[in-house]
């Protein structure tokens, strides 16, 4: 398997170092989840202002939030599958998360900014892969992999 990750930071606050760190949260995810062959996603880092304009042009919802994915693979009835070319990459979609968010959602859980953009970056994957919360069984299944991964990564809530 061999991830290739896209990312923009239109906040000028995510250093290499976390970048890296992300880079590693995600190749390790993708190793719990067998995801196989080629397979490209973007993250895009923003502030609450430009999510909040995603969020309302996109969702109808016109403030802030932590993590929007959009993923190519997910469709409509009326939408025929995006499917690779063979030898060709599996594209997820993107992944655009709010750092303000971020560093707000930290305070507000007590834990590190670290551990609140792991949580963020594998919610906004698991999204992408096709899972969702929409209802208590989904719930249970999305965050139990999302603690699960987090954990054994060493991304704990303590």
């Amino acid at each position: 398997m061999a991830m290739t990750i896209d990312m923009h930071d239109e906040t000028k606050e995510i250093n290499h170092a976390i970048q890296e760190s992300v880079i590693k949260l995600i190749d390790y995810a993708a190793e719990q989840l067998d995801l196989e062959g080629e397979i490209e996603c973007s993250i895009t880092f923003v502030d609450n202002a430009r999510i909040q304009v995603i969020n309302r042009d996109y969702r109808g919802i016109d403030r802030p939030t932590d993590v929007i994915s959009f993923a190519l693979e997910e469709m409509d009835e009326n939408e025929v599958p995006i499917l690779p070319e063979e030898g060709e990459p599996r594209v997820l979609g993107d992944i655009i998360i709010s750092v303000e968010r971020t560093h707000e959602q930290a305070a507000e859980y007590n834990h590190s900014f670290e551990r609140e953009l792991g949580f963020l970056v594998i919610h906004g994957l698991l999204h992408l892969l096709g899972y969702d919360h929409q209802n208590a069984e989904q719930e249970k299944e999305m965050f139990g992999l999302q603690e699960s991964i987090l954990s054994s990564f060493g991304l704990s809530r303590d």
